[in-house]
């Protein structure tokens, strides 16, 4: 560690012609004052960093003696010299990031930049109360995940510790085994590529098959994040209004037919509606007279919470112009990062090399895992017990719902589906500031105005996450909501 940080100041070392000692002095606040010389870290001894840098041991004192006066070090017999703690204000790092404050428009910023950091976004904090689309990764089968891992760390291969090209192959084999199964989704093991989630396979699929200045109808309300990486790539965006049925299906206008079709039809996100055969057939229809790419995100098609799972579109279309997006961080935990794209026959050698060069696939030995932990039938296993988990925490909101505010503030014709609900504010009730009370109180809710387009009118409710929320905690996590809503009606 010493020999590194010799290394370190010899590096940072300030030229010129300032007396040694003042260089030495200056180069060492600085490396304090980023950071990179954290709380705690020894100094060299005099000696020592006198001998490596072939000057004076009194010059290296005079530095030390110089930082100990600023207190930036402290020194006592037989301790050496160490970095001590700074106020918030003496730090680089705390100068640059003074707070957890909202992204503000900057100067550096391009005009695209600023649109999208001003766009709905993440939450800071993910695991937390009525937070939607987390499932409760406390239930994740951790130690049958360790054991498949060991096991594929004992029998790993050398190529399998290097890049991937489209994902590994026993994981896109037993995906395809899966989705036939499970989703009613056409494809073949080589028509899958595997991606570091959703986010990366929209931005994919965007980029390939979509230029800058081309069309994509965006489901409203609708998924702020796709509309961000659609935003991110030039894709211009038309907000096409939801009904109980799913998109609206319109005929377009003369040259304003869509590159892309965003569309959520298993469970429309957030209302939850479930798009019938009839609306699906529609626009796999206007997506083939007009050239269009229908991009089908079935981001929690699994947990269909009463009667089966709805085959996904991409069985209907035959193979073609429709995109079929998965992920495994509904199903399994986010912060795996896995996901997954079903991409027609004559794409698929542009889509495995564009992923590689753009994105740089690794991983291998996660995705190893996950084949065998589907191959072996954990999957459906774990499926199946968070499907009935999280039926019971819905029922138990709703009926926390309509006992303490009445039937009246759920959201009709929502399918019992996913890992949330929409509560619906049949009072004038500002969300955003219902949400702002609540996050007071450590409660994280989505407002339901935020997911609808700018510009365009918007309902008023929360999106409520049920899966993360464990059963003894919800009615507490509840009365504090309730007590935020009091809050936002009093002002």
């Amino acid at each position: 560690m010493q020999a590194l940080l010799v290394d370190l100041i010899k590096l940072r070392m300030p030229a010129g012609s300032a007396p040694m000692h003042r260089r030495l002095y200056e180069c060492l606040r600085g490396a304090i004052q980023d950071g990179v010389l954290s709380v705690g870290a020894l100094l060299p001894p005099s000696r020592v960093l006198a001998n490596e840098l072939g000057i004076a041991r009194n010059t290296v004192l005079a530095a030390y003696r110089q930082l100990q006066l600023e207190a930036y070090v402290s020194s006592r017999q037989g301790m050496g010299t160490r970095v001590e703690r700074l106020p918030l204000g003496r730090t680089a790092r705390a100068m640059a990031f003074t707070s957890h404050s909202e992204p503000r428009k900057s100067d550096a910023l391009s005009a695209r930049g600023s649109r999208i950091v001003a766009m709905p976004r993440a939450s800071a904090t993910q695991w937390s109360a009525f937070m939607p689309g987390v499932p409760d990764v406390s239930r994740f089968p951790a130690r049958v995940w360790t054991r498949l891992r060991n096991a594929c760390w004992r029998n790993h291969r050398a190529e399998e510790l290097c890049y991937g090209y489209g994902g590994h192959p026993q994981l896109r084999e037993a995906l395809s085994r899966h989705l036939a199964a499970t989703r009613s989704v056409n494809c073949s093991p080589e028509q899958i590529v595997v991606t570091d989630g959703a986010h990366q396979a929209i931005d994919l699929i965007t980029r390939l098959l979509g230029d800058v200045g081309d069309i994509a109808w965006m489901e409203n309300p609708g998924y702020w994040g796709a509309r961000s990486i659609l935003e991110a790539n030039g894709i211009g965006q038309i907000p096409v209004e939801v009904d109980a049925e799913g998109m609206r299906c319109v005929e377009p206008a003369a040259g304003e037919a869509p590159r892309f079709l965003f569309v959520t039809p298993s469970h429309q996100y957030p209302l939850g509606s479930v798009m019938p055969l009839q609306r699906r057939q529609e626009l796999l229809s206007l997506a083939h007279r007009h050239g269009s790419w229908i991009i089908e995100d079935d981001y929690d098609g699994e947990f269909r919470l009463s009667g089966t799972p709805v085959p996904a579109m991409q069985g209907l279309a035959g193979g073609s112009r429709v995109i079929y997006v998965g992920t495994f961080s509904k199903t399994l935990y986010p912060g795996l990062r896995l996901a997954y794209m079903v991409v027609p026959l004559e794409l698929v050698a542009s889509f495995r090399a564009a992923h590689a060069d753009l994105y740089r696939e690794g991983r291998l030995m996660t995705q190893a895992t996950l084949a065998q932990f589907i191959a072996e039938g954990h999957f459906a296993s774990h499926i199946r017990a968070m499907r009935t988990l999280y039926a019971q925490r819905r029922e138990m909101l709703a009926t926390l719902i309509e006992r303490r505010l009445g039937k009246d503030w759920m959201m009709h014709g929502e399918d019992e589906a996913g890992l949330h609900l929409v509560m619906r504010f049949p009072v004038a009730l500002e969300d955003t500031l219902v949400a702002r009370e609540a996050l007071a109180r450590g409660i994280h809710v989505k407002a339901l105005s935020t997911y609808f387009a700018p510009g365009t009118p918007a309902q008023r409710g929360l999106v409520l996450g049920y899966a993360c929320v464990q059963e003894a905690d919800m009615v507490t996590k509840f009365e504090s909501l309730l007590k935020a809503l009091q809050a936002a009606d009093r002002k």
